[in-house]
């Protein structure tokens, strides 16, 4: 089986990579029978010398490999007709801008694997970059803070190193006696959690958060049972709330009342209710002042989160009365930082981490018949289908929907 490390070719450009070259060095001593073979980047974190420097074959053609594994969406016109690919495609929740692509890989019968639904038996994601989008979501809020308030300018995240250069340049601020809200159970929240413990911050319990007052700043870090009520006012569990969202409604208020920062690390699920909406935003008891959103679902669960930001430029205001952008330094303004793409600020460490994962479940499948049926869950086409479990997708490669 031979693999190819592809170059990201979407714009604007990925630094980001599956493996690393010491990642990669590791993948193959516990792999001897796999060829893997690194196509030639000028924007990877890892540049083509550490690659050949660790043995590996550096190429500006690989079409001569079984298996095409990158990042990010692979342009139509880069597609290698007949191979197996893994990328987030962004298709599986019928996106409109890549109906194309999919509709391309079936077409040039490309058996398609996306990381996204790459999943254990549980059905839970075995990879991803959350851990990391939480770590950059943490600090670009109080990045925003510090510009908002003219309280510090902390550099932007992307130029610097690593998640250790991030909480240096936490470490060297003073933080104001806030209460900071973090929503989440997954790896984005505890990568956001990562930061605030890293910067020392003390964690309390929701009792405290909401009744006690401090003379620090503080932290709570909450599920969804913790801001979703059931409206009988039974209280059953996580369960419950996934199968019966219409049951439910947002408690969320209760926290917005006495938070300063606010972290939006949680999934929202379809259905669910919204955190909270524009009408409660406009209340005199919504205290929140910064919002990072790291979940970046837009015009939704998080309604001060009117569109996606960009690393370039990251912040803009909420204005509640209004229900629209303004200035983030506006007095009336609730400053928002919502970059969807936020593990491209750390792509060194993001490409380390997924590295991890990805070898540690996936790559063994090619080698193992595949006896988790990691690789067969996963695959979205083969020989120009959809298979099963995507057959839904069908409409959208239609156009249909």
């Amino acid at each position: 089986m031979k693999f190819a490390i592809i170059k990201e070719r979407k714009n604007p450009p990925d630094r980001r990579v599956v493996f690393s070259p010491l990642k990669l060095a590791e993948a193959k001593k516990q792999f001897p029978e796999a060829v893997f073979k690194v196509e030639s980047s000028d924007i990877r974190v890892f540049p083509d010398t550490e690659y050949k420097n660790a043995g590996f074959e550096v190429a500006q053609d690989v079409s001569d490999c079984d298996v095409m594994i990158g990042v990010k969406e692979v342009p139509i016109e880069s597609l290698i007709p007949n191979k197996k690919y893994f990328f987030f495609s962004h298709t599986i929740k019928k996106q409109p801008y890549n109906r194309k692509l999919l509709k391309a890989i079936l077409e040039k019968n490309i058996e398609l694997y996306d990381h996204e639904t790459i999943v254990g038996p549980k059905g839970f994601r075995l990879i991803g970059f959350g851990r990391y989008a939480g770590i950059v979501g943490a600090y670009n809020g109080f990045r925003a803070w510090g510009l908002k308030y003219n309280s510090w300018n902390l550099p932007k995240a992307g130029p610097l190193p690593n998640q250790a250069a991030l909480i240096k340049e936490l470490n060297a601020i003073k933080i104001p006696n806030i209460k900071i809200l973090l929503t989440g159970s997954g790896k984005v929240a505890k990568g956001s959690q990562e930061m605030l413990d890293a910067m020392h911050i003390k964690s309390v319990s929701v009792d405290d958060y909401l009744n006690e007052e401090y003379n620090e700043p503080v932290y709570c870090k909450i599920d969804v049972l913790d801001y979703n009520k059931r409206k009988d006012g039974r209280v059953l569990n996580n369960t419950d709330l996934y199968k019966n969202p219409e049951n439910y409604e947002s408690d969320f208020m209760r926290f917005a009342k006495v938070t300063d920062y606010y972290i939006a690390g949680h999934f929202y699920g379809d259905g669910a209710p919204f955190l909270y909406t524009r009408a409660d935003v406009k209340s005199r008891n919504f205290n929140i002042k910064v919002v990072a959103d790291v979940s970046c679902d837009v015009d939704g669960p998080v309604a001060t989160t009117l569109r996606a930001s960009t690393i370039a430029d990251p912040i803009y205001g909420y204005n509640p009365q209004t229900e629209t952008e303004i200035d983030f330094k506006d007095d009336k303004a609730i400053t928002v930082m919502a970059v969807d793409n936020l593990p491209c600020e750390l792509p060194q460490d993001a490409s380390e981490g997924f590295g991890d994962m990805f070898l540690k479940h996936v790559i063994p499948a090619f080698f193992n018949n595949d006896k988790d049926g990691i690789l067969n869950g996963a695959q979205i086409t083969k020989k120009g289908k959809l298979t099963e479990r995507f057959s839904y997708l069908q409409d959208y490669v239609d156009g249909k929907e």
